[in-house]
């Protein structure tokens, strides 16, 4: 038929245009009561891990000297 330079996909996108349907999708469902509330807890639970997890790690982000001296003073006294 046609003979061109391009690859399939290629020659369909360009030819895309007279492809178009004139069918419209189905209007999408709406949510049940019980899904909102799903949804919601979930996405509570992964917020609620994620501000755990920065409380908790918290302290091993700190830059205190603490670590530090205590490790200086217990070489310190096993001499």
């Amino acid at each position: 038929m046609f003979s061109r330079n391009e690859s399939v996909p290629f020659a369909f996108v360009a030819e895309a245009d007279h492809f178009r349907s004139n069918v419209t999708p189905p209007p999408r469902e709406r949510l049940g009561a019980s899904q909102i509330v799903g949804r919601t807890l979930l996405g509570l639970t992964v917020v609620a891990g994620l501000v755990g997890s920065l409380i908790f790690g918290m302290p091993s982000l700190e830059a205190g000297d603490s670590a530090t001296r205590q490790q200086q003073s217990e070489a310190s006294d096993n001499r």
